[in-house]
């Protein structure tokens, strides 16, 4: 781990590799996104953007362009190869079985997942913020998979850690009504508000669909300004990537 890239620490296998970005990197975003935002739509100058990503690329010697999603907090699941596309597709999840496809999710305080199979066939990476989590995004992105559940591995990414996430009782309740026991996910604060764990509750849900490999966790972007955060930074926070690829061998 460094100021500048965060490099996750599981047992995958050497075919497939890894990556979370920090605003740190090799980029020219000038404030408030100093420096390496790499979101388009969050009121950068997309020729900076622009510049970001290519420097991803290099920096990180990816064997293709990241395939970049419009993410909208839902549950649609793309499968993608290494050739990009003219348009992002509408998603918040993406697969992959062919080498040299990067698959990349943007954040900002929501929870970046990131999946393989134990012998290297095959990849994920989802968007799970709590609408997307709640709706299902996680169960969605394990249903475009082959492996079997138990040659899965996952990776919980930097989100926002439960002591900084207060919430309302719509979030609670969106939990709540399909896993009575999510609500040891929740800790009263204050009359209908709670400290949420995103990250206890991507585990019960990857659990109980029958994935019990699970690394990760342990951050909080709100905390941490290595990271963009949403609620700290307000609607002009930019985002960083969370990236997973399959060499060819």
């Amino acid at each position: 781990m460094t100021d500048t890239w965060i490099f996750p620490d599981w047992p995958a296998p050497s075919r497939v590799h890894a990556a979370i970005t920090t605003r740190h990197g090799p980029g020219i975003s000038a404030p408030p996104f100093e420096r390496f935002n790499l979101g388009l739509r969050s009121g950068d100058m997309a020729d900076a953007v622009a510049t970001n990503r290519s420097a991803l690329q290099q920096s990180l010697g990816l064997p293709a362009a990241p395939r970049w999603l419009r993410q909208v907090h839902g549950i649609n699941v793309a499968e993608l190869g290494p050739l990009p596309s003219p348009d992002e597709p509408q998603a918040d999840a993406a697969v992959s079985h062919i080498p040299g496809t990067v698959l990349s999710i943007l954040t900002a305080d929501c929870l970046p997942v990131l999946f393989c199979a134990d012998d290297g066939s095959e990849i994920g990476a989802a968007h799970a913020g709590w609408r997307g989590l709640a709706a299902g995004v996680l169960e969605a992105t394990l249903t475009q998979l082959h492996s079997p559940r138990e040659r899965l591995l996952a990776w919980l990414g930097p989100c926002i850690g439960a002591a900084s996430y207060e919430v309302g009782e719509e979030v609670r309740d969106a939990f709540v009504a399909a896993d009575a026991a999510a609500m040891d996910c929740f800790a009263p604060t204050r009359p209908g508000h709670w400290q949420c764990d995103l990250v206890g509750l991507a585990r019960r849900r990857l659990a109980a669909a029958g994935v019990t490999r699970v690394h990760g966790g342990g951050f909080d972007t709100f905390s941490d300004t290595r990271f963009y955060s949403y609620r700290r930074d307000g609607a002009r926070s930019g985002r960083f990537a969370s990236l997973i690829w399959l060499a060819d061998s």
